[in-house]
Parts: C-alpha cells; structure tokens; sequence
C-alpha cells in the first residue's frame, strides 16, 4: 500500500496540483490585501466611509451587515477575471500550437519518391505483422 501511495504521490499531475493550491493561497491572500488596503478606500472616498467591512444597515430592527460581503464580492470578481484570463491564454497557446503543426504539414508536400518510399514501408511492415501472425 505504502509502494502505491508513492507511485501516486510521484505523479506530475498530483504535484501540479499541490503547487496550484499553494499558489492559489498566495493570490488569495494577495487579492485579499488589495481589496482591504487598495480598493475599499477608493471606494469609501465616494461612499463615505473608509472601511466597507464596518458598513451594514438595519430595517425593523435587523441588522444587515453587508460591508464584508461586498469585500468577498469584489475578491470573487478580481479573481474569476485572472482566471478568464489564464484559461483564455492557455487556450490560445494550445491552439495556435497545434495549428503551427497542421499548417506545417500542409505547406511542406512530399515528392513522390517519398511516398513511395512511405508505401513501401506501410507494406513491408504489413506483410511482416501477417507473417508474425501465421506462427
């Protein structure tokens, strides 16, 4: 059990996701410090208060207190818009990578003699997977 949780540890895909949490822990804490610090003043100047985690208001005797969710809300916001734009990025990477190998392929026309260089090998190496087959 023990060899298996290794080979499962040991995986690029496991540690690719350890070092995303760790990061994403970062960002968080990053995008947390920009909102409180940066943000909510600039915000505050034009609302009247400098700190939204201290802004609330009550009807019939309940008190709302919707300063900290506007804080997570504009959190949420700033780090969906970095995402979009990583997958956005990542998606543009991956296609013009795979196009760059199409088009290559389209441009550059094999001569003749090497494709009948190809068929030859296509059917030396069918012919040999029968013969394996016979025995």
């Amino acid at each position: 059990m023990f060899k298996e949780f290794q080979e499962f540890i040991s995986r690029g895909t496991v540690i690719d996701l350890a070092v995303g949490v760790i990061v994403g822990a970062a960002f968080n804490s990053l995008v947390s410090a920009i909102t409180t610090y940066l943000l909510n003043p600039l915000i505050g100047l034009f609302i009247g208060q400098i700190d939204l985690s201290d802004m609330k208001f009550q009807v019939l005797g309940a008190t709302f207190l919707i300063g900290d969710l506007i804080n997570a809300l504009i959190q949420f916001l700033i780090i969906m818009f970095v995402v979009f734009l990583i997958v956005k990025a990542m998606n543009r990477m991956r296609r013009d990578g795979s196009r760059s190998k199409f088009d290559q392929s389209e441009e550059e026309p094999l001569d003749p003699q090497t494709e009948y260089l190809q068929q030859i090998r296509d059917l030396l190496r069918y012919q040999q997977r029968n013969n394996n087959d016979r025995y």
